[in-house]
């Protein structure tokens, strides 16, 4: 499976924000193409994102050069290799560009390529992106196929929105459900009763990034108060059927050495910020937290896990920013017990299932994830599903860029039919 041309473009992602679309043809005809996402709230240590700082145009956010290196010098560089060979080829680039966070050609780039390498192969072979990613990420091809659990963020705070809440998600998950179609059902419809619930009470029902409402609310913890009266209207019971997830994103509010908490003119210790957690944690049906901690602070993060990783799931996002090196640091200071899982932030197909499979080898959870700046493309839902990550998170059941990836895990489930497993609670029975 030659590889005949790689070819890039700029266009736009779910913010209106310029980023790079790629297509790699193998010499058969088979076409992988791919449109790279962004974050808005992003973790020192990512892989860096190529922009032209041109101020006159896009207002310095273009990705022309990056592009360029696609026409360029990826394209050179792949041509004429097999498609088949992921690992080589995601290496090779990695090579060329020589430097530690991919900035001189820019991970957008990299990523781009790498992702519709995989798209070329898997239409080549004539099976679905799933399928080839869980070749990828397996040697037993008989491995049984696990649907992931949605962490849904219905509520949004911090850099996804311009309201007085600080946390960045609140999220529904569905462990009660038997099916991802029945667990998808009862986030939407409580989602739905939360839009109501919040009108009934005049606040704002607008939607930050995400899809998720972004009410100012009178502090952080109305937030919970309104999932657990969303999920009872719609007619489940908090805990059993749907439980919570946050992600407070706290990198974000880490002002010389405390956490400010602007909305509650509050400004607190790594130590308050614990006890904070541990408080929410026993009086709400929380399964898992998300950079509970700044990206700095690993002395939290062992401290944090120490006090409620047995029954909580733990999530470094910006703390490991999918980085087998940090990830290895993580797991032998005991600094969480799961990873959030972004393509972007590593920029290769490759780093990125190797991550998956340290953490899972590890005894560690995996949770494949969006970024706030999404695009019609559905990788991750393949992803997802092929590394058998058991959870992911790809915003609120509204917006398109969102729902095309529930859409797709859908239609996954319908192909996958009995071969197709839906974890549900067990996902968490290490934590929860």
């Amino acid at each position: 499976m030659i590889i005949r041309k790689v070819l890039a473009r700029e266009l736009l992602d779910s913010r209106g924000n310029p980023t790079i679309e790629v297509d790699v043809i193998l010499e058969n005809g088979s076409i992988g193409r791919s449109i790279v996402p962004s974050g808005a709230s992003t973790g020192a240590y990512e892989a860096a994102e190529l922009r032209d700082s041109e101020n006159d145009r896009y207002n310095g956010k273009g990705v022309l050069q990056a592009v360029a290196n696609v026409n360029t010098e990826l394209n050179q560089l792949l041509t004429g290799k097999d498609s088949q060979d992921q690992n080589n080829i995601d290496y090779l680039m990695i090579d060329l560009d020589g430097t530690k966070n991919k900035e001189r050609l820019g991970a957008n780039a990299i990523l781009g390529v790498s992702l519709s390498v995989a798209k070329a192969t898997a239409q080549s072979l004539e099976i679905p992106l799933y399928e080839y990613f869980h070749r990828l990420n397996s040697s037993d091809n008989n491995a049984p196929y696990i649907l992931p659990v949605p962490m849904c963020n219905i509520l949004n705070g911090g850099a996804h929105a311009s309201n007085s809440v600080d946390f960045q998600e609140f999220m529904l998950i569905p462990v009660g459900a038997e099916s991802f179609r029945e667990g998808l059902r009862w986030v939407v419809e409580s989602y739905q009763q939360l839009k109501i619930l919040l009108s009934e009470n005049a606040y704002d029902t607008s939607v930050g990034d995400e899809g998720g409402f972004a009410p100012s609310l009178k502090n952080n913890r109305s937030a919970l108060d309104l999932l657990i009266d969303a999920i009872q209207v719609a007619g489940y019971t908090p805990e059993k059927d749907l439980a919570i997830a946050l992600d407070p994103a706290t990198t974000e509010l880490w002002e010389n050495g405390k956490y400010n908490l602007a909305s509650e003119s509050r400004l607190m210790s790594s130590a308050e910020m614990i006890d904070l957690w541990i408080e929410w944690c026993n009086e709400f049906p929380i399964f898992s937290i998300e950079d509970g901690l700044a990206e700095d602070d690993w002395d939290g993060w062992q401290n944090l896990t120490s006090a409620i990783g047995k029954k909580v799931q733990i999530v470094g996002d910006d703390l490991f920013v999918t980085n087998i090196d940090r990830l290895k640091q993580g797991i032998a200071m005991n600094a969480a017990n799961s990873i959030l899982i972004k393509l972007n932030q590593v920029g290769s197909v490759s780093e990125t299932i190797n991550a998956i499979t340290l953490a899972k080898n590890s005894g560690w959870n995996a949770v494949v994830s969006h970024r706030s700046g999404e695009t019609e493309d559905t990788t991750i839902a393949h992803l997802a599903v092929g590394t058998g990550s058991g959870q992911i998170k790809t915003g609120a059941p509204a917006r398109t860029d969102r729902t095309a990836k529930y859409n797709e895990l859908l239609r996954i489930e319908e192909n996958l039919a009995e071969k197709g497993i839906y974890p549900g609670i067990s996902v968490f029975n290490n934590y929860a």
